[in-house]
């Protein structure tokens, strides 16, 4: 069984990789919201549920914390929606966007790729580190790659939730070098496995649209309250807010 089974997450082709989603995107630069890919002919289309909206009070104290922040720089770890980018950038931001969860299904897409690849050459596969730690660092060689101190604030969503614990710490660890002194993180964790997996966007300074996706990548754990403090060890809690949708929120500061 391949390590991408172990994980629940099966090999698609056809799909997008890192580089074309997880393309930075900047101030000025004009955003392509993700469009579903069309069925083939003859397919049955799985009914997706209506876009539905939240009371975000974790957004509305992230936007607090950045009021009166002139020319800030925001990094967004999900989908470049259009309708976040605008909102931000209207504020003044200087936006990057980077979809993580897209990036890390295509490599390890890659990855199993690589193993197959290597089954003829006992000597090349060995050297291979294939331990979960390793794969987190060859993911991070060529994802989340900014200077030290370049962003004020981070969109983290519910990120954590879908990477392999390995990578999550690692995550959190290159956020910390990516904030500058003071910088806020924004982040949500659901309290149970979700049912169904969605993206969000910012429609409104303390509303959320909650997009329902196809999954990528199925969730890894369900993060208890000790342990979101011991990821964020480094940082300082500002609030965290408990929804009655299952998701709780919390900001971080470095």
């Amino acid at each position: 069984m391949s390590f991408l089974h172990k994980l629940g997450i099966g090999i698609g082709t056809g799909g997008g990789t890192s580089r074309e989603i997880g393309r930075p995107i900047h101030l000025n630069a004009r955003a392509r919201t993700p469009g579903a890919a069309a069925p083939a002919a003859g397919a049955t289309r799985t009914p997706v549920p209506p876009e539905s909206n939240r009371v975000s009070n974790g957004l509305k104290e992230f936007l607090w914390h950045l009021d009166g922040l002139e020319r800030g720089t925001l990094l967004d770890l999900g989908p470049a929606w259009q309708t976040t980018l605008s909102f931000f950038i209207e504020r003044g931001f200087r936006v990057s966007s980077e979809d993580v969860l897209r990036a890390w299904k295509a490599f390890l897409t890659e990855e199993e790729t690589r193993l197959r690849e290597l089954r003829e050459d006992a000597s090349a596969r060995e050297s291979l580190d294939m331990t979960p730690s390793g794969r987190a660092a060859r993911f991070l060689k060529d994802n989340l790659q900014y200077p030290r101190n370049s962003f004020d604030a981070v969109l983290l969503w519910d990120l954590l939730d879908y990477l392999e614990p390995s990578l999550v710490k690692q995550v959190v660890a290159n956020l910390m070098e990516l904030l500058r002194p003071g910088g806020v993180v924004f982040t949500m964790f659901h309290s149970k496995k979700p049912e169904g997996f969605q993206r969000y966007r910012v429609m409104d300074s303390n509303t959320l649209q909650m997009v329902p996706t196809a999954v990528i990548c199925p969730a890894q754990r369900v993060y208890q309250n000790r342990e979101i403090q011991d990821l964020f060890a480094r940082f300082r809690t500002l609030k965290s807010f408990i929804g009655r949708d299952q998701l709780r929120e919390a900001l971080f500061t470095k």
